[in-house]
This record gives C-alpha cells, sequence and structure tokens, in this order.
C-alpha cells in the first residue's frame, strides 16, 4: 500500500533505498538503537512500513521480548543494581535472541524462527509463533543498547537515534559502547516528524 508522503516518510524511503541498495538479497537484520523506546519503536515500525510498500517482505521484533524475568534479573544481578542499571547489565536474555530469531533467520529456506519469547509488562513467557519468511527478506529489530559488545556481529546495518537525553545507564552504555562508532546511520530524532542524518566522524 502506497503511503503518505511526508517529509519522515520521505526520510525513510531514501534510508531504506540505501538498504537495499547494499543489502536487497538474502537476509538482513537491521537494528534500531536509541535510548527513548517510543521513538525507536515507531521508527522502526514506520521502516518497515516503507520496505513493504515496495512488496519487500519484512518482520519486525523488539529486543524487550527478548528479556529475562524479574527473578533472573534480580538472581543475576542482586541488590547492588538499581532496576535500569540491572536491565542495562543483566537484563537481556541474548542466548535465547541468537537461538530462535538471529541464527534461523539468517539460515533462510524454510527454517522457522520466533519474533518475541518474553513479554516483560507480565513477566511471563509467550506462547511462540514460528515464523518462516521467503529467501529476500528484512528483519527490523528495535531495542535500547542494541550495539553492545555482545551483539556485535548479528546486524547487517544499524541505526542511532538520538533524541532527549536518557537515564545514567544510558550515559554509561554511550561511555561504554561508543555506538556512533559503530553504527551504519546516526540519526537525530529530536523532531520525529523531521528526522535527519547526522555526519560523525566515520563519514
Amino acid at each position: 500500500m502506497k503511503l503518505v508522503s511526508t517529509p519522515r516518510i520521505e526520510f525513510l524511503r531514501t534510508l531504506a533505498a540505501e538498504i537495499l541498495h547494499n543489502y536487497g538479497r538474502g537476509r538482513t537484520i537491521i537494528a534500531v538503537d536509541g535510548n527513548e523506546r517510543a521513538g525507536r519503536v515507531s521508527f522502526a515500525d514506520d521502516l518497515a512500513a516503507v520496505f513493504r510498500e515496495s512488496e519487500h517482505p519484512t518482520f519486525r521484533a523488539s529486543l524487550r521480548n527478548f528479556q529475562h524475568s524479574r527473578a533472573e534479573q534480580q538472581r543475576l544481578g542482586g541488590d547492588r543494581l538499581d532496576v535500569s542499571e540491572r536491565l542495562y547489565r543483566v537484563g537481556y536474555d541474548y542466548s535465547t535472541l541468537r537461538r530462535v530469531l538471529v541464527e534461523p533467520f539468517r539460515l533462510g529456506s524454510s527454517t522457522g524462527f520466533v519474533t518475541e519469547e518474553f513479554d516483560p509488562d507480565r513477566d511471563a513467557w509467550i506462547q511462540p509463533t514460528w515464523q518462516t519468511a521467503p529467501a529476500d527478506a528484512i528483519l527490523i529489530v528495535d531495542g535500547a543498547y542494541s550495539n553492545r559488545p555482545e551483539l556485535h556481529g548479528l546486524w547487517l546495518f544499524s541505526v542511532l537515534l538520538e533524541s532527549v537525553s536518557g537515564s545514567e545507564s544510558d550515559r554509561q552504555y554511550l561511555a561504554d559502547v561508543h555506538p556512533r562508532d559503530i553504527v551504519s546511520a546516526v540519526v537525530d530524532n529530536t523532531n520525529a516528524d523531521l528526522p535527519r542524518r547526522v555526519l560523525t566522524d566515520r563519514c
């Protein structure tokens, strides 16, 4: 379906064209990083809509649906971490992310994959729904801290959204990882209606 043209959609069409030019064949996984959840989710959803507009099979997932349970986070982090820092340090189940989503998606063919495994709002597991995809397909994964070392090599293209100032854990992530030096594109998303590409020292 043809999307209504707005400055935001035109920006995303340009970004999608760049990605398809470089990674249009086979299975492509794109990460959307940034410290504001609503901005990440909206950006990733709209980027997926732009890919689907061009009839390119596209799937969505969020890192928040691959978190450890609260009890497991407590066990791993103990009482020394507050809730925000615990989520940053031990909150995510990257092993399961790789096993049920990233690795089977990359395999291609008829291999099934799962786009969500845990509901952090209910603190409960989600009954898995296995999906398959054609040979050429895109998976867009949004999530905080998605360029940390444990995830290096998973994404063919990654976007860092910059907007509002984040929490102490968000600032720690920026200091620890320097995602600006890693990602494929940095986007100023302060005005979500008018996102703009930011040049970095790597450009």
